[in-house]
């Protein structure tokens, strides 16, 4: 009778003891998924920073580089030529890419231009007559800057 007793005790200790193990197991698992996701998260945090302050940067050095066009349209100089290229270059390499606009030929789009001048008289509608300053763009589609145009608008 007493070994009965002691049995059911101890059936009953192990089994607490298994609940225990269990639930201690599964808040390990629950503490490592946590851990994962805050990590995951930093990391994400982290880039997004530095991707903002390179935008940031980017954002400050287009008007130089919108200065440099301008020079190098007056001057034609193979020093301001060059200063361009390196521009471009780094910019290509931070995953940005001029807007293509052909004069005449390219159909305006207001999430990539932004019209500053509507030019009245043509047969041509909704058409990009001039670009005025370069508009810029992610690689993956993200505009930077638009690019500022003047407009073709048909009149009726």
């Amino acid at each position: 009778m007493h070994e009965k007793k002691f049995k059911s005790k101890l059936k009953f200790k192990k089994d607490k003891e298994n609940q225990e193990v269990e639930l201690l197991k599964s808040q390990l698992a629950r503490a490592l998924a946590d851990y994962d996701n805050l990590t995951k998260r930093v990391e994400r945090e982290r880039r997004e920073s530095v991707e903002y302050s390179n935008l940031k940067l980017i954002l400050k050095l287009l008007p130089v580089l919108d200065m440099l066009y301008e020079a190098q349209k007056h001057l034609n100089d193979s020093g301001i030529g060059l200063t361009i290229k390196e521009f471009e270059e780094v910019f290509k390499s931070e995953g940005l890419e001029r807007i293509t606009i052909k004069n005449g030929e390219s159909v305006f789009d207001e999430s990539l231009h932004e019209a500053i001048e509507v030019v009245a008289g043509s047969d041509k509608d909704n058409i990009i007559c001039e670009e005025v300053v370069s508009g810029w763009k992610f690689v993956e589609g993200q505009v930077v800057r638009p690019a500022k145009v003047k407009v073709y608008q048909k009149i009726s």
